[in-house]
């Protein structure tokens, strides 16, 4: 219809009416493109604001998980500390010197919870995230897991963990799991020691595992090495906490302002 007018003015040399075609079918194009990238903008900022909800979600998972962590890597210490002043004095509680020396032991890891921060990534969307700081938190925090998850290694593989396990017997071993533990919550996630301790094994067979602890000069200096390992993990928690205490702040600042726009 347009093109058949824009023929009809030019046949009849009415350059007002042709400039005047050009100039509507200019500005439908133009106006057309603004919409499109009105739309693809707000598309965006509403990706935007699901990744940030996402993230938020992810993140509490994770800071709740690393404080949990922090206090059962402190009870373990604790109990390092304990075996060391037990292991000093040769008339010590047989159960409690067994019990402490294996929680001193215990290794527990919770990865990132990493898949809203992956897709993000892959899908080329790091631009949609609020502001740098947020950024600048999400990237050291996901950057630093593998290092902090080698130093959990480290505990999980150290001299100390391996000589206490294959220093108490086995049936010692099953009953203290079994009995004088991690408790768990209802998804299976450990949320620290037992308050109860029972060992459902005879006096002799702790008095036995007892003395082989005791027996062993090796050990308190394993056990003194394994305190650098518990001191670098329970420092990369801390840390966790404090990056993700901040990130979640700023990024739960912008859901509100999100929502309050929409309002408005």
């Amino acid at each position: 219809m347009l093109l058949r007018r824009v023929i009809e003015h030019v046949k009849a040399q009415n350059w007002f009416a042709v400039g005047l075609d050009f100039a509507i079918v200019v500005t439908g194009v133009f106006i057309g493109i603004q919409v499109a990238n009105w739309n693809a903008d707000r598309a965006d900022i509403r990706r935007g604001e699901i990744y940030v909800q996402r993230l938020v979600d992810d993140l509490t998972i994770d800071l709740n998980r690393r404080r949990l962590g922090v206090d059962y890597y402190d009870e373990v210490n604790e109990s390092g500390e304990h075996t060391i002043e037990l292991l000093a004095h040769p008339s010590s509680d047989d159960k409690e010197l067994v019990v402490r020396a294996y929680r001193s032991t215990e290794y527990n890891y919770d990865p990132h919870t990493r898949s809203t921060w992956d897709e993000i990534v892959s899908s080329g969307d790091l631009g949609l995230l609020p502001n740098r700081t947020v950024l600048d938190g999400l990237s050291l925090y996901f950057g630093a897991e593998s290092a902090n998850l080698m130093a959990l290694e480290e505990l999980r593989n150290s001299q100390y963990r391996a000589r206490v396990r294959r220093t108490i017997p086995h049936r010692v071993q099953k009953a203290i799991r079994s009995g004088c533990s991690d408790m768990r919550d209802g998804d299976g996630n450990v949320i620290g020691f037992s308050r109860t301790c029972r060992l459902d094994v005879s006096d002799e067979d702790i008095t036995a595992a007892a003395n082989a602890l005791r027996n062993d000069p090796e050990l308190p200096s394993d056990l003194r090495y394994n305190f650098s390992y518990l001191s670098s993990s329970r420092l990369n928690m801390r840390g966790d906490i404090v990056i993700l205490e901040r990130v979640i702040g700023a990024l739960s600042g912008e859901i509100y302002v999100s929502e309050a726009e929409a309002e408005s």
